[in-house]
């Protein structure tokens, strides 16, 4: 079984030949640049570089090195882009260590922290000196919603996460754009055994937050439910154009589209689920729908934090996956989410706590408790190993190197 049979084995709920496992083909399952330097010292790898293809979360992307030694079974076709050397600049992180940004992305250093501008001159994004992670500092919407939405795209490309989107999405203005996705898609395909992965976005309850700020837009959920609903069926517009776009160009050549919607705090939703289901359940549907029937591509959503109450919803709704399975969370069990859930949704995550385990632990205790973890969620399939969400700055290459083993010496 190769790599792509054993991802798409596991989430058609059967098992696999081994774990199948993910480090890197997503913005929610990948490695810090500061703690991926630190992995790659402790292995003694010292060729290649350290490409932040993320800049916001200042993640790194896996090289092909990493990728064979621990096995790692998906790529994102992001990977296919900025190959070459002159796409990339070397920068000093907060602990001395050196990566790479890519080439349009310039921020402005001062004595507090790292600035970003978009074209207009306004400030975007900052990151303090010390930080490993850009906050969004500018929000087109936050003094009310517009009488129209003539200007919204305009709007949208002064968000940090669009503006300063990673790859492929930071090649979307250049001339057949599409024609190139489709010809990088086919060349991943063509070359590795992996599956492939892309991001779609699409996100509804996120955007609302994007442009309003997150305070806003919650009380907007109660207090101004139609202007809410007007912004959706706008932003649903917007989407559909562009999930036309990557069905027609990778439908048949990706394996999964990923989704982003966080729907969730550390003890609940962020909204009551009969809201959940009034304003996003139908909206998440459309889109779950039309990737369903305009391509081969299973449907992915990453969601963070306690979204028990929802996932019946997310799941007639039509996601087939769902991440990052924060078991730390209120309510997010894996033994409970196992049992109730574990035949109609695969579980792409909650390999490891990375809150106080990964960090924190001995080696010892991250092999057992990746192991736990495993023995839970791994019978019958519908599980994809990957951390508890990203791999943070401070966590130690020896405990990461301990996960690992735990998920190569697991007998299925």
């Amino acid at each position: 079984m190769n790599s792509r049979e054993r991802i798409l084995t596991s989430i058609n709920h059967k098992e696999p030949d081994k774990v199948p496992l993910d480090l890197g083909s997503t913005p929610s399952s990948n490695i810090s640049a500061i703690a991926y330097n630190n992995l790659k010292k402790y292995l003694g790898i010292n060729t290649g570089h350290t490409r932040i293809y993320d800049v916001v979360q200042q993640l790194a992307q896996p090289e092909d090195d990493i990728i064979q030694r621990f096995g790692v079974d998906v790529l994102d076709i992001g990977r296919a882009f900025n190959i070459l050397d002159t796409d990339w600049y070397d920068v000093k992180l907060c602990d001395g260590s050196i990566a790479q940004y890519p080439s349009w992305f310039k921020p402005v250093e001062t004595k507090e922290g790292f600035n970003a501008y978009d074209e207009d001159g306004d400030r975007i994004a900052f990151m303090p000196k010390g930080g490993a992670f850009f906050d969004q500092t500018y929000f087109p919407y936050i003094d009310g919603y517009p009488e129209d939405y003539k200007d919204i795209k305009k709007a949208m490309s002064k968000v940090l996460w669009q503006k300063l989107a990673s790859s492929p999405w930071d090649n979307a203005n250049k001339p057949d754009f599409f024609k190139t996705l489709r010809e990088k898609a086919i060349y991943l395909r063509n070359t590795t055994d992996k599956a492939i992965m892309i991001g779609a976005g699409c996100n509804l309850f996120e955007w609302g937050t994007f442009l309003r700020r997150i305070d806003n837009f919650l009380m907007d959920l109660i207090l101004e439910p139609k202007e809410v609903e007007n912004l959706l069926d706008k932003l649903m517009e917007i989407h559909l154009e562009g999930l036309a776009k990557i069905c027609e160009a990778v439908g048949d050549v990706v394996d999964i589209v990923r989704f982003g919607d966080d729907l969730g705090t550390n003890e609940g939703p962020f909204m009551a689920p009969e809201i959940y289901r009034k304003m996003f359940k139908p909206r998440h549907a459309v889109l779950c729908d039309y990737v369903h029937k305009h391509s081969k591509m299973k449907t992915y959503l990453h969601s963070c934090g306690s979204i028990r109450k929802l996932l019946p919803d997310l799941i007639e709704a039509g996601f087939e996956v769902i991440n990052p399975v924060q078991t730390t969370a209120r309510g997010m069990d894996p033994v409970e989410l196992k049992k109730e859930f574990g035949k109609d949704i695969t579980f792409w995550g909650a390999g490891c706590n990375t809150r106080w385990i990964l960090n924190k632990a001995t080696e010892q205790e991250v092999y057992d408790y990746t192991t736990h973890i495993l023995e839970i969620l791994m019978p019958g399939g519908g599980y994809v190993f990957n951390t508890e969400h990203n791999i943070m700055p401070e966590v130690p290459p020896q405990n990461i190197v301990a996960m690992y083993k735990a998920v190569h010496d697991f007998k299925m």
